[in-house]
């Protein structure tokens, strides 16, 4: 949350020049305060783990949150069971004729597919389009950012030579926007992916900014300049053994997998992984919540202004 401080107070623009939220009293004393309208759409094949590692970063902040899930009527899922999708998921057509002040699409386990392909691509085409004008802020994770990118900006991915598995150090490359306020110089953070996108790709177009990279992962952060499109390709939301639980599922199908990078000490899979991404992750969270949604998103969500190319 941001210092409030009178408004002529001569520390407000060293402050700001270090990227540090400030808000004068006149503003503070002009907003109005509701809780924030979320929606979450949940394509990952492990559901109720995912709920659990999304929540748990959305509410950790002081913003009150309203959380809707929602889930494809195109596809039907093999591993979790239709009562709980049934009494805890609406169906995208039954949201669309609402505006949301943030929307979440996460990663789904079809990267090696061409879009297309999908069996759900043209009912999440209609979601990412209705997204421009009924959702002020989109969060897209790990394949969901590749599809924005791709929808949004006819950026394509394309596939790796071998699985990108671990936790992999990450340098800040682009303007010191809000959404990586408070972020250190290099951090870490989970990837676990088959496929990449182009880092030139995204610097080369005039709508978005590349933020964070990783010599070893590739692209990790980039967003449009007004933070209503953000785009993080990694696992921020994993939790301690998530890359182990994929690594020992990889195993027992007799795949050619490696131990994910980074991640168990002494890259021994015997031994208990570390924490050294939940710091970013909750402030990657938060910040998003915070200035790419609240401080931003009209109080009067019918007045929401289009996203513009």
């Amino acid at each position: 949350m941001p210092v409030r401080i009178p408004d002529e107070l001569p520390a407000i623009q060293e402050l700001e020049a270090e990227n540090i939220f400030v808000m004068t009293r006149n503003r503070a004393l002009s907003q109005d305060i509701r809780a924030l309208r979320i929606a979450v759409l949940n394509l990952m094949p492990t559901k109720l783990v995912t709920e659990v590692q999304l929540l748990r970063l959305l509410g950790n902040t002081p913003l009150q949150t309203d959380i809707r899930l929602i889930r494809m009527g195109s596809h039907e899922s093999r591993n979790t069971a239709k009562s709980h999708l049934e009494t805890f998921y609406e169906p995208i057509d039954d949201i669309l004729h609402e505006r949301f002040d943030g929307l979440v699409i996460t990663g789904a386990p079809v990267e090696t597919l061409p879009f297309e392909d999908v069996d759900y691509w043209p009912e999440l085409i209609k979601l990412m389009d209705w997204s421009r004008t009924n959702v002020w802020s989109t969060l897209h994770i790990c394949w969901g950012a590749q599809a924005g990118l791709y929808r949004h900006f006819g950026i394509g991915k394309y596939p790796l030579k071998t699985k990108v598995s671990g936790i992999f150090t990450h340098k800040l490359v682009g303007p010191r926007v809000p959404l990586v306020r408070g972020f250190d110089d290099v951090f870490m953070a989970p990837h676990s992916r088959y496929t990449t996108v182009d880092a030139e790709a995204i610097q080369s177009n005039p709508h978005l900014s590349l933020l964070a990279t990783s010599d070893e992962a590739g692209v990790y952060l980039a967003a449009t300049a007004d933070g209503r499109m953000v785009f993080v390709t990694g696992h921020p939301e994993y939790d301690r053994y998530t890359l182990r639980t994929e690594y020992e599922r990889d195993v027992a199908k007799d795949l050619p997998i490696a131990v994910p990078q980074n991640y168990f000490p002494d890259d021994d899979p015997t031994k208990e992984p570390p924490m050294t991404w939940r710091g970013h992750a909750h402030l990657l969270y938060a910040n998003w919540l915070n200035y790419c949604v609240y401080q931003e998103t009209p109080y009067d969500l019918t007045i929401m202004e289009p996203i513009k190319r």
